[in-house]
């Protein structure tokens, strides 16, 4: 067991020490504020504070994880062997710099809270981080900082054991538009054949008459595809529906009718279902109740997953909404149009409240990215990109998020290369 000494143990602190030694090293440890029990331990120990007590392990703080409220700290990033660090601590310490401090600034998404400059959708875009700014947004650098931790102190007390075990990779499966002709309504129907008419889509005409008809498949009907890789994958996947209303008129569906909720049912009787919370009601918590509630019924299972539409994360509002709700796991923490590690981290972590300064239960999922961020681009581009990010979280032992559509395994051409990667790449390796 590792004994670390800090003068006092605030809520930040007590987080960042939990998500760094716990969560991704996997150490058993304990805090003290007692002098006399600090000295008197046999054991590894280290302290955390502004000065060394003697020459025992010792790594200097910052002064974020001792403070409250928000502050403009001045971030000074230099590069850090194959990676960066920020908050330096000079010479003092076996550390150059607070990797404590450092990581609650990501993991808190602390500039998030800043004045910045939102896109037309109201999200924080990528331009916009410190990790994009200065390089390190493809790094899952707070564990990496981990790692270089747990180097310095294995060395000094070679009997400490770390139990971090690999987690399983995790498959979203983003189903907003499970259908592209069915369900949606007499209108909307109508409007598509017109649509055709006016395009002069005879073919597209015909296709969806016969999927009417039901005479062929909807052509995003990937759901059995999806089933049928997944039961004998040692892979985590979560299919998420979309029950409110569309961000668009062409995405909202009917989804009272019994044809989508019967859909929803035979996915959950093989896979975890979730939520997709409707962008235009992200901050309204009784429609989120409502949403949470008419799904448990289709699928007489408590909702645990979700994720907001748009990926709009507007904080710290819509997280206080996904507390009170009891959802557990929230898949919203990337960029959805650039992949990357949003958070710093490839370890689910937990969502702290800068504003009243606590830990909550809601756990945030390191998502890499979206499909959507690297569709254009050449099938080998898109696999070099996904291999070097898998290598990335492997080398740390993290988790391996991804967020797919349903669309994208319509077996056509041009969606041949994530039909490969959900299904070669992802469904036959654990992580």
């Amino acid at each position: 067991m590792l004994l670390i000494y800090v003068v006092k143990i605030g809520p930040r602190l007590d987080y960042v020490f939990k998500h760094i030694c716990g969560r991704i090293l996997g150490l058993d440890f304990e805090f003290t504020t007692n002098l006399e029990d600090f000295i008197a331990h046999s054991g590894p120990k280290m302290s955390y504070g502004k000065a060394p007590l003697g020459n025992e392990f010792f790594v200097q703080s910052h002064k974020l994880l001792f403070s409250q409220g928000l502050e403009d700290w001045e971030i000074h990033v230099r590069p850090w062997d194959e990676s960066v660090g920020f908050f330096a601590s000079g010479d003092i310490g076996k550390m150059p710099y607070d990797i404590f401090a450092a990581s609650f600034y990501l993991l808190s998404r602390y500039e998030e809270y800043l004045p910045h400059v939102k896109d037309e959708l109201g999200r924080f875009p990528y331009t916009e981080s410190l990790a994009w700014k200065h390089g390190f947004l493809d790094q899952p650098v707070v564990d990496l900082w981990a790692y270089k931790f747990w180097e310095q102190l294995h060395r000094n007390f070679p009997e400490l054991q770390k139990t971090k075990t690999k987690g399983k990779n995790i498959i979203a499966i983003e189903s907003k538009r499970p259908f592209e002709f069915l369900n949606r309504g007499f209108s909307r129907t109508v409007v598509g054949f017109l649509s055709d008419l006016y395009k002069l889509r005879f073919g597209r005409l015909a296709w969806r008459t016969q999927v009417l008809m039901g005479l062929r498949k909807d052509p995003y009907d990937t759901f059995k595809w999806i089933i049928k890789l997944s039961r004998s994958s040692p892979a985590h996947v979560i299919l998420f529906f979309l029950l409110g209303e569309g961000y668009t008129y062409r995405e909202t569906l009917k989804t009272n009718r019994q044809g989508y909720i019967n859909l929803i049912k035979y996915v959950a009787d093989y896979l975890e279902v979730g939520l997709i919370l409707s962008y235009h009601w992200l901050s309204n918590l009784p429609q989120l109740l409502i949403e949470k509630q008419q799904l448990e019924s289709y699928t007489h299972r408590v909702l645990d997953s979700s994720f907001n539409d748009r990926q709009r994360v507007k904080l710290p509002e819509v997280y206080r909404n996904l507390v009170e709700a009891e959802i557990s796991r929230d898949y919203s923490m990337y960029y959805f149009d650039q992949f990357g590690f949003r958070g710093g981290t490839c370890t689910p972590f937990l969502f702290y409240d800068l504003e009243y300064e606590v830990k909550t239960p809601l756990e945030l999922m390191p998502v890499v990215g979206k499909t959507l961020a690297l569709h254009g681009n050449a099938p080998g581009v898109i696999e070099k990109t996904f291999n070097s990010f898998y290598r990335k979280v492997q080398s740390v032992e993290g988790q391996f998020i991804m967020i797919f559509s349903n669309r994208d395994f319509e077996p056509t051409k041009h969606n041949k290369i994530w039909r490969y990667l959900f299904s070669e790449k992802l469904m036959k390796r654990a992580g």
